[in-house]
């Protein structure tokens, strides 16, 4: 099959063996995966694939089952599904866990259904499982013009919590269509300032952060009593100076995630999550993917390299 590998940190289309599915997988041939900056730093020397996991990049993606493994009766050669993956997505083919499927929603197509397993499955386990985001509170999220971000801000707002956004100016009017209360310009505007401004000097219960370091002191200067912080990337570096007298004082609480080396069962689990919860939201129309364009398999470089301007809104899927 056709794959893209990594050799000397830059992606290369190369023909590869097809995986076999082991006991409780399936084989999905993939119509779809979607690119994720977590691929990027998999590229970059990183973010190594867990232990077991395939070593081609791509952590999500949807299709067709073309194959079922030994023990899997609930699945069927021909159902159309998305996945969430530990690794594999960059490929015509990929082996699935049966607890990591999800089924394609009713209204969207095998290929939009591409651009949500891993957005979904990320922001639920965090917003809603750990950060208990609930009605009448405040959600910041940082980076909201990425896939992340689109998503949250739409999740945020389908639960019924006031949304604020960081993001480029020039993405503004698209992310207010989304549902964001407030979008402020990072590159202008002190957040912290502004977010408290528009809660009445509240601030935030949860913030959702992709930046990492660079905006710890300030994401706990925002922070509403008994507020939450959980950091899901480090673009603005890993290494920050922790002021526990202040997070004390806001009785607040910071932890940092990670779902790609998570245990199955716990991938599951969050999987089973998603399904309950946010996949009637998607069917009723209140949470939509979000997808800024489409590139062939063979483009996958070209992919990364959109993805690290940061020019993009919501999601860029791959095409076999």
């Amino acid at each position: 099959m056709q794959a893209i590998t990594i050799e000397d940190r830059q992606l290369v289309p190369r023909e590869v063996a097809d995986p076999v599915p082991g006991e409780g997988e399936v084989l999905v041939d993939v119509t779809a995966a979607g690119v994720n900056r977590a691929d990027v730093s998999q590229r970059q020397g990183h973010y190594p694939p867990p232990p077991g996991a395939s070593e081609l990049p791509g952590l999500e993606c949807a299709g067709v089952i073309g194959a079922v493994g030994p023990g899997v009766t609930e699945h069927h050669v021909g159902e159309r599904v998305a996945a969430l993956l530990s690794g594999g997505g960059y490929a015509e083919r990929v082996a699935v866990p049966v607890g990591q499927l999800l089924p394609v929603p009713a209204g969207l197509s095998v290929q939009e259904s591409a651009a949500l397993p891993e957005v979904a499955c990320t922001v639920w386990s965090n917003v809603v499982d750990r950060d208990r985001l609930r009605k009448g509170q405040t959600l910041l999220v940082h980076g909201g013009g990425s896939g992340i971000g689109t998503f949250a801000i739409q999740l945020g707002k389908a639960l019924g919590a006031t949304v604020v956004a960081t993001a480029r100016a020039g993405k503004h009017d698209r992310l207010r269509a989304l549902g964001a209360d407030l979008v402020i310009d990072y590159t202008e505007t002190d957040f912290v300032t502004a977010t408290k401004d528009f809660t009445g000097g509240a601030g935030a219960n949860v913030v959702l952060d992709i930046v990492g370091a660079k905006y710890l002191a300030r994401n706990i200067d925002v922070l509403a009593p008994n507020g939450r912080i959980t950091v899901i990337g480090f673009q603005g570096g890993r290494t920050a100076e922790l002021d526990l007298v202040a997070l004390m004082a806001k009785r607040g609480s910071v932890s940092s995630t990670s779902l790609r080396a998570r245990p199955p069962a716990d991938k599951a689990r969050i999987v089973s999550g998603v399904r309950r919860d946010v996949w009637p939201l998607v069917e009723a129309g209140a949470v939509k993917p979000v997808i800024h364009t489409t590139m062939p398999l063979a483009a996958a470089a070209d992919a990364h390299r959109l993805m690290e301007s940061s020019d993009h809104l919501g999601k860029i899927l791959l095409l076999p």
